[in-house]
Formats: structure tokens, sequence, C-alpha cells
């Protein structure tokens, strides 16, 4: 029983994981950049959900409508006047490294700013949602609100995923993605395209944020934590691979869940990173890693 529900504890918070490293392997997989700046995004929308839901005293769900279109509005701004013009500045360079710096700086402003509004403090939902489970047996439990964290990642995966094959903006991000030069000869608008990614990504990552903050708590550096969590997700799973990001976070979710039962959180996190470097040195396209880009 014990090994059941360390199954499903971690299968649960794994797929959040992945949709937050989902998100960030978008923004990879299309503009060939990486954003440091990802878990400050995830961040804003944790803060957005706990609002919401205090102000309103309405379900943390229903914030969702707050959610998408702010992240997604956000991203596409920062991406439009912001990134937009050192991707001009350096569009001969695959990686922009003017980019990380921008992104770096950014991810240190956003959380110094929401610091000043909110203060250091911890919060959390007013309601008990992260208590209210379901109980099979005597060992089993089944947490509410993780459970239906794993449901909507899945769900956000699957759209993303029909989104990017079977519509026609789908498959402009994904052409951009693959060769951003043909692209612009057959008439797409990289820079806009760009835009749009960008603001998916990060409405995508807010549904994350809004999943986690029914069962976890909010403060302004909570998106360094799962930040950089994203980031080995993303290498685990393979760069620019979909399916790799969402199975990377489970793989990491039950690493944590089978290692919160036999060893400490620390050497957990140990063990996390051991596996990471060891994917790094015997397969560096990852595990799930696509031979060839989008």
């Amino acid at each position: 029983m014990l090994l059941i529900q360390a199954i499903l504890n971690g299968i649960f918070i794994g797929s959040v994981y992945g949709l937050i490293a989902l998100s960030l392997t978008l923004i990879f997989g299309v503009m060939k950049i990486i954003n440091f700046a990802h878990g400050s995004f995830l961040m804003i929308g944790m803060f957005t959900t706990f609002s919401f839901t205090s102000l309103t005293n309405y379900n943390p769900y229903i914030s969702l409508i707050v959610v998408c279109p702010l992240l997604f509005f956000l991203g596409y701004i920062v991406q439009n006047f912001l990134i937009k013009s050192v991707l001009i500045a350096e569009q001969d360079i695959r990686e922009p490294i003017g980019v990380l710096l921008l992104t770096s700086g950014l991810w240190i402003f956003l959380d110094n700013i929401f610091m000043v509004f909110f203060g250091p403090d911890y919060h959390a939902l007013p309601a008990p949602f992260s208590k209210l489970s379901w109980s099979f047996g005597d060992l089993i439990l089944i947490n509410k609100a993780r459970f239906f964290a794993f449901l909507v990642s899945c769900l956000a995966a699957l759209i993303l995923h029909f989104f990017l094959r079977h519509t026609e903006l789908g498959r402009s991000i994904k052409a951009v993605g693959q060769d951003r030069e043909m692209a612009g000869l057959l008439g797409i608008d990289v820079y806009k395209i760009y835009n749009i990614a960008f603001g998916v990504a990060c409405a995508i990552v807010g549904i994350a944020g809004t999943m986690l903050t029914t069962f976890y708590y909010v403060h302004p550096n909570v998106g360094a934590l799962f930040g950089i969590k994203a980031f080995i997700i993303v290498i685990l799973g393979g760069l620019g691979s979909i399916g790799g990001a969402l199975l990377g976070g489970i793989i990491v979710g039950l690493i944590e869940s089978f290692g919160a039962q036999f060893i400490s959180a620390t050497m957990t996190e140990g063990l996390i990173y051991i596996i990471f470097l060891s994917v790094l040195f015997f397969r560096p396209s990852g595990l799930f890693g696509l031979k060839y880009e989008w």
C-alpha cells in the first residue's frame, strides 16, 4: 500500500512539474532561447490565483479565466517589447546570450517587485482545499487538489499537442521552430509567432501555478524552486520534446515521492541532480530527445 501511495503522489506532483517544463521547452523549441524568468511567471500565476480566491472566495480553479489571459498577455508584451529587440540585434546567433542576460534580469526584477507588494511572508489559500482527500481503505489517500492538478496538467498537454498538430497557427509555430528563415520566406511573420508562442508558454505555466496554489504555499521566490526543477526536467526529457518534458516531470516526481519514504529530502534532491548529471554525460540529448527538431 505504501508503494502504491508513493507512486500516486509522484505521478500527481510530477505531472505539474512536467507542465512547467513543457511550457519552458515550448519556448526553446520555437525561439531557441532559455527563459530564466520562467519561474517568475509561475509565481505571478500563483499570486493571481491566491489574490483572486482571497478576494472573491470562489473556487481557485475559476481563477484560470483570469490567469490564462493575463499570463498570455504578459508573455506577449515581454516578448514583443523586450526580448524581440535583443533577438533582432542577435538574429544571426542561434542561441543569443543577450536574451539569457535579459531574462535573468527580468527574473530578479519580477521577484523583487512582488516582494515589495506582498512581503516575504508565505501565503496559502484561505479555504482548506489542500486537505480534502478521498480514502481507499486504511492506507491509500488521494489528495483531491493533487489529483485535479494531474488531470488539468494532462488535459493542458493534450490541448497543446492538438493545437500544434491540427491548427494552422500551431503548424506555423512548428514551422518557425524547425526553420525560421524558411518560414519567413513562406510568408510567416516570425516575430509575431514568437510573441504568440511566448504568450502561450506563459499561459501554460500560469495553469501550473494555479494547480500548485491549491496545495502549495505562495511567496515571491517560489518560482526559483520550480524553475530550477523545470530546467532539470527539460534536459532530462530532452530539449524540444513536449512528451519528454511531461514524462521527465513524472520521473522527477516519482524520485521525490519514493525518496521521501526512505531517505532525507536533501539526499533526494542530491539523487535528482546525480541522475541529471548522468543523463547529461551519457545522453546529452535527454532520455526522450528528438533526433531532429520540430
